[in-house]
């Protein structure tokens, strides 16, 4: 057997996995090959959506199943056994696995990220591949675990016998908090970024907790009612009658599979407990108050629970005052832990100030980047009135007859203190707009409001923008809002992607948090959004994907200037702790304010000013708005953006964008004119620059030219005259160059030419093209092929004709 002649799945077959057998792993349990760990980036150019190629380790050793310690990168026997290590370093780093192998079938170099051995890299024959007890040990030295912190690592993940399997990340998050607490820590932050499955990762941390034996009641807390009843259904269905809901109201609920479930209560109708319990979930909102009679939690010891695992924990958990704090501090004696999407309160006030550092992160970033959330589009839009302000004419009166104050209204003041309702129908007109530009207009939509009021006249603008649909049904438009009982009857409706209604909502604020809106395609801001962190969680309403409907990216629609926070450097970086006290500093974080920023200060959801040095006291009531009619609006500008590869907002053309990274790629024109030539397959470099996401056939529906791709990218990237394919085959023809060839050859050059002309073919020395018309009417593939001498001389042939095909280059 030559060895260099086999190829790398070849290698992997027949002399790695057997010495990987021989150092005693286990095939069935302990080795998979051919790992597939991302879902490989979504890249959308205008309507094309396409995918990155995932990323693939060769093989991954686990010591259990889900508890990875040993990555394998491999490569045919052309090249060294050390070839691959870097590549399997790259991958290891984002699995968090310690020992990485490379190896060519001759032998493995061996790689120990721990740093604990010495050397860290060294070469190993076959037949010295580490066994998994050599390798565990090592593993635990480096985790620091002792006999029984290693008994509650290695308790088992829950394996419903579907093939359901936890992603890489969620894997990572979980043995990262159950290393955490088996070491003895008692308050775990994980950040996990919206739609990367935050709820299921806290199932297997607490399934393996509760199963080793080392937490026997659990409370798990969340501030939506919608997410303890999912939760409990779905991702917490596996713990059965051990569960039961903090709650006096029974419910049924369908299941994604049709059939129906009551919860199961554990409260009576006088609200007594039910303490028979192992897994308790609840509202925080049910079991607090701010009168004594409505803590409910106060009911349990304060020893009662084992472990709390607190859901979207960024909600005010760091402040001394909280209804999550007040929860916490009671079960104190818990292990406790906070999962957020985004850890960083406020420049003064952040979570990480109670639970410590997060034991680990993974950002909306990353999970575009890996391609489990979608990108987005972001269209802003300018209204004229946002952007000049609005000054009333002098005795302007307002729909009631009231004189309007005089001075200059601005964005801040519209909808809330000031409403010209002819900038709501023109925000209704353009979302109409955009969804029948579409050809969609039954994407699920979400449009933010100022408040409920102002939800209310985007409803009524939608539904005589929309009234064909609301004819039709009258739940097309709906506003859900936490005052809205009709509405709040739909949030089920609208978050199932069997339901077809309601398809547009309005709300302010209730559908901006923890709603699991998988087929939501477009967002709408029509209020300005001040906390970087419920920026966040809207985003994170757009960005699961949904492959069964095709929801692969979603558009943001920006009528506030909202989106301004993708330019601050903290929208997706690492979480921020500010406030760090000594020794003999309070443990509140300070005020911090200055003057100017008491003046502009505006509180976060659901707290009021009541004193404000330089401002005076209010009077008491609600605030009266001003409407003002016949004032008129209209769009000064509008304009797309979209994220690049690196995941950066770009707001230039494909054409531009498709220029400037070709460039990247290709010095010059005659640097691509080598690299063009000397590729055999020309196919080859198309797909290369496909899986950077540069499609080229959207370039080309841009330019409206029937181009090969040769000519587009000398055309784009270096201002070349292109050809046409037609003109390029007449070249060819006209140079006579199947002289040398038999009649039949010829025949066979000419059909592949037409091809070209026709398809843009490629790869035209793929002898497959032979097995269709018009060339199984000249004989068969066997015929054909002889008549250029065999496979090579077909070859050589059709590698001229590319050749000559490609010898204009003006």
């Amino acid at each position: 057997m030559d060895k260099r002649a086999l190829t790398e799945r070849d290698i992997c077959t027949k002399f790695i996995l057997p010495a990987i057998k021989r150092a005693g792993w286990d095939e069935m349990v302990q080795v998979r090959e051919e790992v597939f760990f991302t879902k490989g980036r979504i890249i959308v150019r205008g309507k094309l959506v396409t995918r990155g190629k995932a990323k693939k380790a060769d093989f991954v050793l686990y010591y259990k199943p889900n508890i990875p310690v040993a990555l394998i990168e491999a490569k045919d026997n052309n090249h060294s056994v050390g070839h691959g290590i870097q590549q399997g370093l790259d991958y290891a780093a984002t699995l968090n696995i310690p020992f990485v192998f490379s190896s060519n079938g001759d032998g493995f170099v061996f790689h120990d990220r721990t740093g604990r051995s010495v050397p860290i890299e060294t070469n190993l024959g076959l037949d010295a591949f580490p066994s998994p007890v050599d390798l565990w040990t090592r593993y635990r030295a480096w985790k620091g675990l002792d006999a029984q912190a290693e008994q509650m690592v290695l308790e088992d993940y829950f394996d419903d016998g579907s093939g359901k399997t936890p992603r890489y990340y969620q894997v990572n998050a979980v043995n990262a908090a159950i290393e955490a607490i088996a070491k003895g820590r008692d308050r775990v932050l994980l950040v996990m970024a919206t739609g990367t499955g935050k709820t299921y990762t806290a199932f297997q941390i607490i399934w393996r907790l509760w199963k080793a034996g080392r937490k026997k009641r659990i409370l798990f807390l969340a501030d939506r009612n919608v997410l303890i009843d999912q939760t409990m259904i779905n991702d917490f269905r596996p713990f059965g009658a051990a569960m039961a809901k903090l709650s006096t109201n029974a419910k049924t609920i369908e299941r994604q599979d049709g059939s129906k479930v009551d919860l199961t209560l554990a409260l009576d109708q006088k609200r007594r407990i039910d303490t028979a319990f192992e897994v308790y979930l609840g509202l925080y909102q049910a079991i607090t108050g701010p009168e004594e009679r409505q803590k409910l939690y106060k009911e349990f010891s304060p020893g009662f629970f084992d472990l709390i695992v607190i859901d979207e924990c960024h909600r005010g958990s760091a402040a001394e005052d909280s209804a999550w704090r007040e929860i916490l501090t009671h079960f104190s004696r818990a292990t406790q832990i906070g999962l957020t999407a985004t850890p960083k309160e406020t420049e003064y006030v952040s979570n990480t100030d109670y639970f410590g550092e997060p034991v680990f992160t993974y950002s909306l970033k990353q999970g575009i980047s890996d391609g489990f959330l979608a990108p987005y589009k972001v269209v802003k839009v300018h209204i004229d009135r946002d952007v000049e302000g609005y000054r009333p004419e002098l005795g302007q009166l307002d729909r009631d007859g009231n004189e309007v104050e005089d001075r200059i209204y601005n964005a801040k003041d519209f909808d809330r203190n000031l409403v010209l309702d002819d900038r709501t129908v023109l925000t209704a007109k353009k979302i109409t707009e955009f969804l029948k530009e579409s050809g969609d207009r039954f994407q699920k939509t979400i449009v933010f409001c100022v408040d409920e009021e102002h939800a209310a006249r985007m409803r009524h603008a939608l539904v005589n923008e929309n009234a064909d649909l609301v004819a039709e049904n009258q739940r097309y438009v709906m506003r859900i809002t936490g005052s809205d009982k009709e509405g709040q009857d739909q949030l089920g409706n609208f978050i199932d992607p069997e339901s077809k209604y309601p398809v547009l909502v309005t709300t302010s604020r209730l559908l901006s948090t923890g709603v699991d809106a998988q087929t939501c395609r477009l967002i709408v801001l029509d209020r300005a959004v001040g906390s970087m962190t419920e920026f966040k969680q809207i985003v994170g309403r757009g960005t699961r994907v949904h492959e069964d409907s095709k929801k692969f990216y979603f558009t943001l629609i920006d009528f506030r200037g909202a989106t301004s926070h993708f330019a601050d450097p903290d929208f997706d970086g690492d979480p921020v702790q500010v406030y760090e006290p000594a020794e003999d500093d309070p443990v509140t974080p300070p005020d911090g304010f200055e003057e100017d920023e008491q003046a502009t200060f505006e509180p976060p959801p659901g707290e009021t000013i009541v004193d404000q040095p330089g401002l005076p006291l209010p009077t008491g009531g609600p605030i009266r708005k001003i409407y003002v009619d016949g004032v008129g609006a209209r769009i000064l500008a509008e304009r797309v953006e979209y994220l690049d590869e690196n995941g950066k907002l770009v707001t230039e053309s494909l054409r531009d964008f498709t220029k400037t990274a070709l460039r990247k790629r290709f010095a010059s024109l005659d640097d691509f004119l080598k690299r063009w030539k000397s590729a055999e397959r020309k196919q080859a470099i198309i797909e290369e620059l496909e899986a950077e996401g540069l499609a080229l056939d959207a370039v080309a529906d841009e330019l409206g030219k029937n181009l090969d791709p040769f000519d587009l990218i000398c055309h784009v990237a270096f201002d070349k005259k292109p050809l046409t394919r037609r003109e390029r085959a007449e070249n060819v023809r006209k140079r006579d160059v199947f002289t040398k060839y038999g009649p039949q050859a010829r025949a066979v050059l000419d059909a592949l030419l037409e091809k070209y002309l026709d398809e843009g073919v490629l790869n035209l020395d793929d002898a497959n093209v032979l097995k269709v018309t018009p060339f199984t009417a000249m004989g068969s593939v066997v015929q054909l092929i002889k008549a250029f001498g065999g496979k090579a001389g077909f070859e050589k042939a059709v590698h001229e004709m590319q050749d000559e095909l490609y010898q204009e280059t003006a």
